[in-house]
């Protein structure tokens, strides 16, 4: 007959724990991109459509549009920072941010709408 080690109390608890919580993680669903968003405060600098203390993700989308290496470059400025491409205003680094969810909002922020321009008067 094989020789099965008993295990103590504490260390089935903890084994028992890790299991949990790694199935837990794994079926945690996926964040949409605008709950990544408020997740990580990016509307406490940036309106929708406005500036607020940053551009307004409808106008970096306006000014990227066309732009095919845009996804790569926003999701970097979204980790690592950035300073000069909208004036004065920096845009500090947001390193807690995964690389994949920086990912996920960059090509977020790129799909917002065109903005209706008003009638001119």
């Amino acid at each position: 007959m094989p020789c099965i080690p008993r295990l103590s109390a504490p260390h089935f608890l903890s084994i028992a724990l890790a299991a949990a919580s790694f199935g837990a993680a794994a079926q945690q669903p996926q964040l949409s991109a605008v709950d990544l968003a408020r997740k990580n405060a990016c509307m406490a600098c940036h309106g929708l459509v406005h500036k607020q203390v940053g551009p307004g993700f409808a106008q970096i989308a306006e000014r990227y549009r066309n732009d095919a290496a845009a996804p790569a470059r926003l999701a970097d400025k979204i980790r690592n920072g950035s300073v000069g491409t909208w004036g004065r205003v920096i845009m500090p680094r947001q390193s807690l941010v995964s690389e994949a969810d920086a990912q996920v909002l960059a090509r977020w922020v790129l799909a917002q709408p065109q903005q209706q321009q008003p009638p001119a008067r």
